[in-house]
């Protein structure tokens, strides 16, 4: 028994299995098999999760802080004033039809630059946004220039537009606006921030919108009235 197990091979390095001589043979940094599989899972998972992050980042940094739509520049005078809008009143009107109702909008805006110029829009459209978009474009095309009295009218002044009858009063300061619907409406548009007004005539509010803007426009100072009675303004008391 002795001489069978003295008789055995020595073992040399040329009988090592070759996927030892393999492993000994890779560079360093190369893994086995197993783990370049582990490896593949983290390259497809994490790396695109990773990815997906930065292209949300990027793409919340090229919407900005408005959804990606740019804030609209506020629309300006001739003399380069911004111009204040105000939506006095939207219509609905629906029609029947075959497949059922139609809708469709009218809107009446007054537009001023609160120095002095007033002017009024209407508009339809079959949405809310087109009507009001519509009569604003409108509005700010007629533009009326006004008389003021700092901040009040000049004197008393009564105007009528079809049913529409609207007298305005000036009010000393610290009055306000006292009045209501159109009329306040076109007020502040034009800048006035003291005035006494009454609507005595129709309700209807485009009737009412243009009787005061008629009114304003009727209105004269004293420089005016003294130029029309051939006198200087010296001699007033």
């Amino acid at each position: 028994m002795a001489n069978n197990e003295d008789s055995k091979p020595a073992e040399t390095p040329a009988a090592k299995p070759a996927e030892a001589k393999a492993a000994e043979a890779a560079p360093a940094g190369v893994t086995k098999p197993a783990d370049s599989n582990s490896n593949s899972n983290n390259r497809g998972g994490d790396n695109r999760g990773g990815g997906g992050q930065n292209r949300g980042g990027g793409g919340g940094n090229q919407r900005g802080g408005f959804g990606g739509r740019q804030r609209e520049a506020a629309p300006t005078d001739s003399e380069g004033n911004e111009l204040t809008e105000k939506v006095v009143f939207i219509n609905r009107c629906s029609k029947v039809v075959k497949g059922g109702r139609r809708f469709s909008f009218s809107a009446l805006v007054v537009s001023g630059n609160e120095k002095g110029s007033v002017g009024v829009g209407f508009g339809k459209a079959n949405e809310v946004a087109e009507c009001i978009k519509k009569a604003s474009g409108i509005a700010n095309k007629s533009l009326e220039k006004v008389k003021l009295n700092g901040p009040t009218i000049p004197h008393e002044v009564y105007a009528e537009y079809g049913g529409g009858k609207v007298l305005l009063k000036p009010a000393s300061p610290g009055t306000g606006v006292i009045a209501g619907g159109g009329v306040r409406a076109v007020c502040e548009a034009v800048g006035i921030h003291d005035i006494l007004a009454k609507s005595i005539g129709s309700n209807n509010h485009a009737n009412v919108v243009k009787a005061t803007i008629k009114a304003l426009t009727m209105l004269r100072n004293k420089e005016e009235v003294f130029s029309l009675r051939g006198l200087k303004k010296e001699k007033s008391v």
